[in-house]
């Protein structure tokens, strides 16, 4: 497994190496020794998620607060994503900034969004299957967001003139300005 920093502290790529043959491939998707290692913290994942979208489907940014705050590496098993992660930890030199990446079935990247991160993500194909394993159960109580159009953070969403199909709940999330942050 080859990790790749980003130019945002703690985010991470991680591209699992491919064993091919006239049959089809083999990939080891994780490996908790390789990936803590590589992190240089112990991660315990609790949680694996699935989310199925269509074309133009944008979900995020979302996040969750103390004490329940999630750490999630996502990937795309079928489809192709822009995926996007907001430094929201107030300490970090890079709070208010954000890294994107594509993720798909093909190119089997993973994205490391560590806690303290609000995600989101753009459907470039007509479906993608999203899967992530997170290191906290989600508590709605404990939810928060930010608009994905915020004119503060200015993400290039890749959306190119088509309009988005969000949740009402993406619809009416806060700007970032107005967003609770992270120590």
């Amino acid at each position: 497994m080859k990790f790749t920093k980003t130019k945002i502290n703690d985010l991470i790529i991680c591209e699992p190496s491919l064993f091919t043959d006239d049959r089809g491939y083999f990939m080891e998707s994780f490996n908790s020794q390789k990936f803590n290692d590589f992190i240089k913290r112990d991660v315990d994942f609790v949680q694996d998620n699935h989310s199925y979208s269509s074309k133009n489907t944008l979900r995020g940014l979302h996040y969750q607060l103390d004490p329940f705050a999630q750490g999630k590496l996502v990937r795309v098993v079928e489809g192709e994503v822009f995926d996007v992660a907001v430094d929201l930890r107030k300490s970090s030199d890079t709070f208010g900034q954000w890294e994107g990446v594509i993720l798909s079935g093909e190119n089997n990247k993973q994205f490391w969004v560590p806690e303290g991160f609000a995600h989101g993500f753009y459907v470039i194909s007509n479906t993608a299957h999203f899967l992530y394993k997170t290191t906290n159960f989600y508590n709605k109580e404990s939810e928060g967001s930010i608009v994905w159009n915020d004119p503060t953070l200015k993400i290039d969403w890749q959306i190119g003139k088509d309009i988005p199909n969000l949740s009402d709940k993406d619809v009416a999330a806060p700007k970032f300005i107005d967003a609770t942050y992270f120590n």
